[in-house]
Parts: structure tokens; C-alpha cells; sequence
């Protein structure tokens, strides 16, 4: 699959990628970081515009962000049940809507580029809350033109060690995700024990 969607990038540049990135945003596991990447090497190369890039991967994003936002905010429950079971788990919705609220724009924000495996999740979440479609505009527009320019100058600068660039943040990004989980459970963990020696 990767080498099918480098292989796009590299034959219609920007507009493929902003194609492939909206349908990422809205849940498809895809490599998007990698692509970006890439996408940066090809800039260093002379072969994409910087700036076009930047500005079609983030606004890709975006579009796929917005569509899992209304998604959830108009399609309810029972269309989130369906898309959660698409991916092979069912989605608690009640948990994922507190996540989304508690977290508020800078969960968006850093969803978008940091924490992005929970990025469609926290969209879909964030639709059915309710949050305010012009905050979750915002911070998508944030988080997402973070994202594209970070990764895109990366692979501008390191372009002759993209895999090797590639497979260091795959594993900083779920290193923080597990950080993120062990410090939700330990602070859920101390909410029970608190809880049981007041009973």
C-alpha cells in the first residue's frame, strides 16, 4: 500500500497528496507521516513546491477532519457504531465524547500532528458533543498547518534519511500515546482508590 500511494505522490504531486490525506483524516489507516516526509524529500529535490505542499497536505487534513466532525455531529451514535465496527472495535462513545470535552482545543490541536492515531476518533467525538464548530475549525486549522509544515521541513532538511526519520517519530508518537494512556489509567486508578477508603 505505501509504495502504491508513494508512488501517486511522486507522479501528481501535491494534489495526490491532499487526496490521500483528507481520506486519512477521516479514519483510513494510512501512512500519512511517512508521506509528508517524503513529500519533503521531493521539495529538497526541486520536484514539489514548499509552499503549495504545506498548504494542500494541511487543508487535505482539514477537509477529512471536517467530515468526520459533521459525521459525528449529525450522524449520532448509531453512524459512529457502525464506522467503530468498519474498523474492527466499537467505539465508547460516552467515553470518547468526556476525552473530547475535557481535552478541549488543545486535544484538537494535538491530535492533529502529536497524538494523530486519535485524531478521527477525537473528530467523530467532538461532532457529537457538540463542541463549537468554529473553536474545532480553529484548532483543526492550527494543528493540521503544524503538522504538514513540520513534517513536510523535515523531510526538506533530512531528505537522504527519510526511513530513518520516519521510523524514529513512528516511535515517539507511540511512546506519548502510551504515556498519555498510563497517566489517564493512574489518575483513573488514584479517582477509585480515593473513592474506596471513603466507603
Amino acid at each position: 500500500m505505501s509504495e502504491q500511494l508513494l508512488a501517486a505522490v511522486s507522479q501528481y504531486g501535491a494534489p495526490a497528496l491532499f487526496g490521500i490525506v483528507a481520506i486519512a483524516a477521516m479514519g483510513v489507516p494510512l501512512p500519512i507521516t511517512l508521506l509528508l516526509i517524503v513529500a519533503g524529500s521531493m521539495v529538497s529535490q526541486g520536484a514539489m513546491n514548499l509552499w503549495w505542499t504545506i498548504g494542500l497536505a494541511g487543508a487535505g487534513s482539514m477537509l477529512g477532519d471536517q467530515a468526520g466532525y459533521a459525521i459525528g455531529r449529525w450522524g449520532g451514535p448509531a453512524v459512529i457504531g457502525k464506522l467503530s465496527g468498519l474498523f474492527g472495535k466499537r467505539a465508547d462513545l460516552k467515553a470518547m465524547e468526556a476525552k473530547a470535552t475535557a481535552w478541549g482545543g488543545p486535544g484538537i490541536f494535538l491530535t492533529r500532528w502529536l497524538l494523530s492515531p486519535l485524531g478521527p476518533w477525537i473528530n467523530l467525538a467532538s461532532g457529537t458533543a457538540g463542541y463549537p464548530w468554529h473553536r474545532f475549525l480553529l484548532w483543526d486549522l492550527l494543528g493540521e498547518m503544524t503538522g504538514a509544515a513540520l513534517y513536510i521541513s523535515l523531510g526538506r532538511y533530512f531528505s537522504d534519511r527519510v526511513m530513518s526519520l520516519y521510523g524514529v517519530l513512528g516511535d515517539m508518537t507511540w511512546a506519548i500515546v502510551a504515556l498519555a494512556a498510563a497517566l489517564i489509567l493512574g489518575y483513573q486508578l488514584i479517582g477509585y482508590l480515593r473513592r474506596g477508603a471513603k466507603l
